[in-house]
């Protein structure tokens, strides 16, 4: 199925970027009129995995965060998230709730997260190459019908 509309991004992995990577991803979704429900969930599922690019994939340097972003008619959301960083030694092993590798303050919920909040999350990695994290949602379409002059949801 061909999108009926897509987008792209790449930006340095600064955490001052992350909020961006949200918000750029909520304003495109936008267009399909998702609920706010709906909106946070793509939100919180993208900052998980941007965050994954700035904690885990450059560690202590600056790399490139590459988001593609589909839209189809039927309500279908594709985000791709993508860096070319250390990668994933295991990634079954780091989807695994309360794994990190980073320790201190990361609790290790970035997957859960991400799974919990999005229909389908599918995580691909090869070490020393980098990781891309791709997640699906379907918006529920809500169809609009006037009753008594003024609008309402079906």
């Amino acid at each position: 199925m061909k999108p009926m509309n897509e987008m792209s991004l790449a930006f340095p992995s600064s955490s001052s970027n992350e909020s961006f990577a949200r918000a750029a991803v909520a304003a495109f979704v936008a267009q399909l009129d998702p609920t706010i429900d709906e909106l946070s969930d793509i939100k919180t599922a993208v900052s998980e995995a941007v965050t994954n690019c700035i904690v885990h994939a450059y560690r202590n340097t600056i790399g490139t965060v590459y988001i593609s972003c589909k839209l189809y008619e039927n309500g279908k959301i594709t985000i791709r998230i993508r860096d070319k960083g250390c990668g994933i030694e295991d990634v079954k092993q780091a989807m695994q709730p309360l794994f990190t590798t980073a320790g201190g303050e990361r609790a290790g919920l970035g997957f859960a997260v991400m799974e919990s909040f999005m229909d389908v999350l599918r995580v691909t990695s090869k070490v020393g190459v980098g990781t891309v994290v791709t997640m699906h949602k379907t918006i529920e379409r809500r169809s609009k019908v006037s009753v008594k002059g003024k609008m309402a949801e079906e």
